[in-house]
């Protein structure tokens, strides 16, 4: 019984390395084959999210590596190839989007954050600053009444 699980489970180990096939295409020259490797970097797995299509095992990544694999060989440009993933999958198929008015804020927004967040610094350190300089304000006579009643009635309950 020991010898027949064993052998299930080598088999359904086998099985799962068999899926994870490495692509295999013949390009015609080198620099044909850099711009694939440039392409498939540059763009992001539509379901991994963090992951190029190169690094992906989904089998939408392998899809679309045999896509543009296809494209190249149709002699495509590669900014073809990218704005035809673009309008087939969104910008967010790339780790690097164009600036456009859909994106300026996915470019600008962490830069006017920062910017944001030393003005309220500094706002904050100049109020600081100025009542630090201005000393302890004084009393008036009803707060000097209010405190050493109070203080009275501290004094009494110990």
């Amino acid at each position: 019984m020991k010898r027949w699980l064993a052998a299930a489970v080598l088999g359904m180990s086998l099985a799962g390395m068999a899926r994870a096939a490495i692509d295999t295409y013949q390009f015609r020259d080198e620099a044909e084959r850099e711009r694939y490797q440039q392409l498939t970097k540059e763009l992001r797995c539509p379901k991994c999210q963090n992951q190029d299509i190169a690094d992906s095992n989904a089998p939408i990544a392998a899809d679309l590596r045999r896509e543009i694999f296809r494209m190249l060989g149709e002699n495509q440009s590669n900014q073809q190839i990218i704005d035809f993933m673009v309008d087939r999958y969104g910008d967010f198929v790339r780790y690097k989007p164009a600036l456009s008015g859909r994106t300026w804020l996915l470019w600008f927004g962490p830069g006017i954050l920062l910017a944001g967040g030393f003005v309220v610094l500094a706002v904050i350190v100049r109020r600081r600053r100025g009542q630090a300089a201005a000393g302890p304000t004084e009393l008036s006579a009803d707060e000097h009444a209010r405190l050493a009643k109070l203080l009275e009635k501290e004094r009494t309950h110990d």
